[in-house]
């Protein structure tokens, strides 16, 4: 199950001390806090961190409630780091333990991404080479490779 962008917003800002205050709060700050999580997640795609979350084309064109596409091993990264993001919003200090938390998790995403990088998709009617040496197929062939990242989307890598 994916979490929705609010569900994201809201333990970010449970993870700040102002999880009763979620209902007392304005629907702009709601919407300040969404449109710095997409921010946040077109900055992590700049630096190949991609989920398949759907950006939004306009600042105030996002929904709240839009699946995000976040596997469950990066929510933790994402709503951490939006914390820290959204504390100054909110006048709170950012504790180190929040620092700390935060940093580990987006270091350990970099790390799978670094050791899982996406494939390549190659021409098939590229030539083998002359270090090939069957007569038989020429050209290189298709073939299947696991999908990376991206688990309820159609996007899918492979080495064709």
């Amino acid at each position: 199950m994916s979490w929705t962008k609010r569900q994201i917003v809201e333990q970010a800002l449970e993870e700040l001390g102002l999880a009763s205050y979620v209902f007392d709060m304005q629907p702009e700050q709601v919407e300040s806090a969404r449109r710095r999580l997409d921010s946040m997640m077109a900055l992590w795609d700049s630096k190949d961190i991609r989920f398949g979350y759907p950006l939004a084309s306009e600042a105030n064109s996002g929904d709240l409630d839009q699946k995000t596409n976040i596997p469950d091993f990066a929510v933790e990264a994402v709503y951490l780091n939006l914390a820290i993001r959204l504390a100054s919003s909110f006048g709170k200090a950012v504790p180190i333990e929040l620092k700390a938390m935060a940093k580990d998790a987006f270091e350990t995403i970099q790390l799978a991404m670094i050791s899982n990088p996406p494939r390549v998709q190659l021409d098939p009617y590229l030539p083998r080479g002359a270090g090939h040496k069957s007569t038989c197929h020429p050209f290189i062939e298709k073939t299947c490779t696991k999908t990376v990242f991206a688990p309820d989307t159609s996007v899918s890598f492979s080495n064709e």
